[in-house]
């Protein structure tokens, strides 16, 4: 019963016995008394029934409130965050959604919170939420898979609880170690060849080793080199920069591979002396052009067929073959006949700066960069490069492309 209801019901009984008393002291009998009883308890039920609402607040209580884990929208609405998160009371694991569950296993809910997280800066957090700060967050490694790296989150609710969230940050922390990585071996590759040129400039100054024609001539010459191979360096350099600029950009001017593997084994042939005189082509007639940057083609060709000149054995064929591919595609395949490449080289031969054999390129001027140019031009064309190698045989590159009329559907192409 509300505040107004008892305030009503009191007046209206206490106007009742003064009507009853008052009939007495004027001289009025106990029946006319009585009467008057019944008649305001009669108005008073009729005032009560034409008000239900009053009544029925009179006898109902107040429904107890629901607590937030018991709606029935809860779990619908942690299965919505596609990121791991769990609720956490009295140090376990009560609630957890379906990515959570994959990520730490589907034992956790009811465990004791170190216990699903293992990891010891999220129990310390979990099981002594007052000594950090509130709300900041943590950096996780070996969740999941052993370099697999997180941030978690964490946020009090009612009754004690924690909510968890984990977020992702493994892409986030290889690309900056990538950006790192990639500035620290630049600066090296570019150390090396500077050192060397200030190196014989001193020594050049020396009059007495200045004045020597055969020495001079002979600094002169590996100072022109080291220059040289910078030059290589910056120009791979600011090609891999435009490539990875124009990345999502499809290309969509028709390009002949045939005419334009002739050229470059003409080049080949007039420029790089007997060894170029190797490279041998077999093109398959009837094959259609490729949508295409035709310079970014010509960059992938050269890289290619430099790499078998420099590392295929003296005397041996490089064959440059182009063919119909699996589908649509046109197949374009580098074959050399060398010492061959390791198995655990393989996967990471068109990373940025990595040899397999780092004295033998930098003596024969590699920059480091040749195969992640031709990676990131195959990936820019929407197509596909494979390597292949057996030690003591040869190298296989092969490289699938799509023709012009499919290379506007991305649904017909394939790529790794």
């Amino acid at each position: 019963m509300n505040r107004t209801s008892v305030l009503q019901f009191t007046a209206a009984m206490f106007i009742i016995l003064i009507g009853a008393t008052g009939s007495l002291v004027f001289g009025g009998s106990w029946e006319t008394a009585l009467i008057a009883i019944v008649a305001g308890v009669f108005a008073l039920s009729i005032m009560i029934d034409r008000h239900p609402e009053t009544a029925a607040n009179v006898v109902r209580d107040p429904e107890p409130s629901l607590d937030l884990l018991d709606n029935p929208d809860f779990d619908g609405m942690m299965e919505g965050i596609i990121e791991p998160l769990l609720i956490v009371a009295n140090e376990r694991v009560v609630r957890a959604n379906r990515t959570a569950l994959r990520l730490l296993g589907s034992h956790i809910v009811g465990e004791d919170v170190r216990i699903a997280l293992r990891h010891p800066a999220a129990a310390e957090r979990l099981t002594h939420p007052g000594a950090s700060t509130p709300g900041g967050s943590i950096n996780l490694v070996g969740l999941g898979q052993r370099e697999q790296r997180w941030e978690m989150r964490t946020a009090s609710m009612s009754k004690g609880r924690i909510m968890v969230h984990l977020i992702d940050r493994t892409g986030s922390y290889a690309a900056e170690r990538m950006r790192v990585d990639f500035v620290a071996n630049a600066s090296h590759e570019l150390r090396t060849p500077l050192a060397a040129i200030l190196g014989f400039i001193e020594t050049l100054g020396d009059p007495k080793a200045g004045g020597d024609r055969e020495t001079r001539d002979r600094f002169l010459k590996i100072m022109f080199d080291e220059a040289r191979r910078m030059q290589r360096l910056v120009d791979d350099l600011m090609s891999l920069s435009r490539i990875e600029a124009e990345k999502y950009q499809l290309p969509d001017t028709p390009v002949d591979l045939a005419e334009l593997i002739g050229e470059v084994e003409k080049i080949f042939h007039e420029r790089h002396g007997k060894r170029g005189m190797d490279v041998v082509c077999e093109i398959e007639s009837g094959l259609p052009p490729v949508n295409g940057d035709q310079a970014q083609l010509s960059q992938l060709l050269h890289n290619l067929v430099s790499n078998s000149v420099k590392y295929g054995r003296p005397d041996t064929p490089i064959v440059v073959r182009l063919t119909h591919g699996s589908g649509a595609m046109v197949k374009l395949t580098v074959t050399d006949e060398s010492e061959g490449i390791d198995p655990d080289h393989l996967p990471r031969l068109t990373e940025r700066f990595y040899r397999v054999d780092s004295g033998r390129s930098r003596a024969m001027g590699g920059t480091g960069l040749g195969l992640a140019i031709v990676k990131h031009i195959v990936e820019r064309h929407r197509g596909r490069m494979d390597i292949s190698s057996i030690v003591g045989k040869g190298t296989n590159i092969t490289i699938h492309l799509p023709p012009a009329d499919s290379a506007n559907h991305p649904a017909a192409l394939s790529s790794n």
